[in-house]
């Protein structure tokens, strides 16, 4: 455990993702006095269940001033775990009430947007918002799926701005480290072709697969007979639609490129299989199972873009 501690956290959106930061920095015996973690939703209704469950201390709703702004008074970190297009909102709405010293982050799968939503919405306080992303996640989702070692193991991205304090973007990187993650550096450019690839489009292709079965005529007859295959290939089909929707509308540049890759790799298949190539259908099969094994073998990591389930 790297040591870590914190007077105030302030997490906007205590689902998997936020609840399960606030279990691991309380409950996985990380040095230094355990702080205040405070909740805030839509409604302090909307949070209260996780109060309840013991991962927060407080709670705060979003439209409430004197809540918000009680809430984030002295917040030394201030996590947003929102869908991607709630940024700009939500920064928005809380800029009157940041001090000078807290420092934001985020969870968001995607960055570009992120950034850009930040920089209208923060201006020059730009510098205290610290692009962040948990590699993370579960097909449930809520505050009663999350898990003290979610992180354990999984990576972190965080895309430092030429704004940030090296102080600022290492202080989000102990937090991260505090919950057992490994975090790395990327760009925010660099970030979303490589999510686009390794995360976005399984999502998508997952989504696909399911939609396509549901429009044949025999749907029903089609999920009677699915196995394994079907359910591990379907198995981040259960993600939030919500969630998901966004990321790709956020990422698109990014994700139309692994598209049309996919379909150009899809086209040599099919051509392949219509002229009974059984030679290139191996060869291809042969190379994609030995990159796979060989990424097993290094401990490849499940890169769940946000969180299946956030």
């Amino acid at each position: 455990m790297t040591a870590f501690s914190f007077n105030k956290l302030v997490i906007f959106g205590v689902g998997l993702i936020g609840g399960s930061l606030a279990r691991a920095l309380r409950e996985r015996g990380a040095p230094g006095p355990r702080g205040t973690v405070i909740g805030v939703g839509r409604s302090a209704a909307s949070v209260e269940r996780a109060r309840e469950l013991g991962v927060i201390d407080g709670v705060a709703a979003l439209g409430d001033d004197a809540q918000l702004r009680d809430a984030l008074a002295g917040a030394d970190i201030v996590l947003l775990a929102a869908p991607v297009a709630q940024t700009q909102p939500l920064l928005t709405r809380i800029a009157p009430f940041l001090d000078d010293a807290t420092i934001v982050t985020d969870a968001g799968s995607t960055k570009s947007d992120v950034v850009a939503a930040a920089r209208a919405a923060l201006g020059p306080c730009i510098g205290q918002f610290v692009p962040g992303h948990p590699i993370a996640g579960r097909e449930s989702s809520g505050v009663e799926a999350a898990l003290p070692d979610l992180y354990v193991g999984r990576n972190v991205v965080l895309c430092g701005l030429p704004e940030n304090s090296p102080a600022a973007v290492a202080r989000i990187e102990a937090m991260w480290k505090a919950t057992g993650a490994e975090v790395r550096q990327m760009s925010v450019e660099q970030h979303d072709r490589v999510l686009a690839s390794v995360s976005h489009l399984p999502h998508v292709l997952s989504f696909a697969l399911v939609e396509q079965i549901l429009e044949g005529p025999d749907a029903d007859l089609k999920f009677s007979f699915a196995a394994g295959g079907f359910r591990d290939f379907t198995r981040i089909a259960a993600s939030s639609p919500e969630m998901w929707r966004d990321i790709c509308v956020a990422n698109r540049a990014a994700l139309l490129e692994e598209l049309d890759a996919y379909t150009a790799v899809l086209a040599r298949l099919r051509a392949a299989i219509d002229a009974g190539d059984g030679a290139t259908l191996e060869a291809a099969f042969a190379r994609s199972r030995k990159a796979r094994t060989e990424w097993q073998e290094r401990g490849g990591k499940v890169a769940a873009g946000a969180s299946p389930a956030k």
